[in-house]
């Protein structure tokens, strides 16, 4: 990682947003159930947003067709769940994960796979030209969508919680939703798995090497390409793992859904910076609680809240609270 990434401040910024809610919200109960939910709503949005953070910091690749992986793995989770009832309909929780866990998997290695196919015949053609690959990566998610109406249809699909995992904690007055929970456990082992691969391993190492001197590690006889090409295959992964989370969360999926959440992703890409996979997990946190405060607090104003988010951000620090450098 770079060392920017060891600043504070903007580690800060996310105890210090919840801080400053706390008297306007007035009860505590209140704010520790708004604060949970808007921290799970965080941790899902940056497993999405991992994904392309990777492609985009160590690629240099401006993936907007990310939202077809996303889309692609909410549907598939309805698919596996669907046929796994004597799994979902159970109370316990450990019975349940024996249901969502595959699900998981085959998300994330169906969405894995598109994405190889994506990157060989979408992406690569048009690497170094950022106007071609929003473009031509636009038209790939277009074309991603109409497959899956083909295949699930054009209509909102139900993805209901397995029962173990419905209903609340209670922590005195405080109602904590189970799911959450168990989305912010998910989101830490996501965000510690990127951090030991990139920063402890030789793989990441090479990776990174790779992205200041390319033509240096060629020389040392390492495969780069394959390298980058593992690189959009696990992003596209992630976006599958994220679209099986992100469609629990909303309990129902649209061929569109993926599209949708673009908006938040790239959102939290510019906040965070972009290619800091740090960045993208205070971008999301802050987005997460930034939407859960303002739609408690000034519901009016939930749907451009965080736009307004972005713009304080930009104008503290122009490139993002970590900014890229390559």
């Amino acid at each position: 990682m770079k060392s920017t990434d060891l600043d504070w401040k903007p580690l800060a910024l996310v105890p210090a947003l919840a801080l400053a809610v706390f008297p306007f919200i007035g009860s505590g109960s209140t704010w520790l159930t708004l604060t949970v939910a808007g921290l799970a709503m965080g941790m899902i949005i940056f497993i999405i947003a991992s994904g392309l953070t990777l492609v985009f910091g160590l690629m240099d690749v401006l993936n907007f067709g990310h939202g077809v992986f996303i889309a692609l793995g909410a549907f598939i989770a309805t698919s596996v769940l669907g046929s796994m009832g004597d799994y979902t309909g159970s109370q316990s929780l450990w019975v349940n994960l024996l249901a969502v866990l595959p699900a998981m998997l085959v998300a994330m290695a169906v969405a894995g796979g598109l994405g190889l196919a994506f990157e060989r015949f979408i992406v690569r053609p048009v690497y170094g030209n950022h106007l071609k690959q929003i473009l031509i990566t636009m038209g790939g998610m277009i074309i991603g969508e109409e497959l899956i109406k083909v295949i699930w249809g054009p209509l909102q699909i139900p993805l209901p919680l397995p029962e173990g995992m419905r209903g609340s904690i209670f922590l005195g007055d405080a109602a904590i939703e189970k799911y959450r929970l168990f989305a912010m456990v998910v989101g830490v082992l996501v965000f510690a798995v990127l951090l030991w691969v990139l920063t402890r391993t030789k793989v990441g190492l090479l990776i990174r090497g790779g992205v200041q001197d390319r033509e240096m590690v060629e020389a040392l006889g390492y495969r780069i390409r394959r390298l980058f090409i593992g690189v959009f295959v696990v992003g596209s992964a992630l976006a599958g793992l994220g679209g099986v989370m992100w469609g629990l969360y909303q309990q129902n999926v649209v061929p569109q859904m993926g599209a949708q959440v673009n908006v938040l992703i790239f959102i939290v890409l510019i906040i965070g910076g972009l290619g800091s996979t740090t960045g993208a997990l205070v971008g999301a946190l802050l987005v997460g609680l930034t939407a859960n405060y303002t739609g408690f607090l000034v519901p009016k104003a939930a749907l451009f809240s965080n736009i307004a988010l972005m713009m304080a951000i930009l104008l503290w620090r122009p490139q993002g609270v970590y900014s890229l450098s390559k």
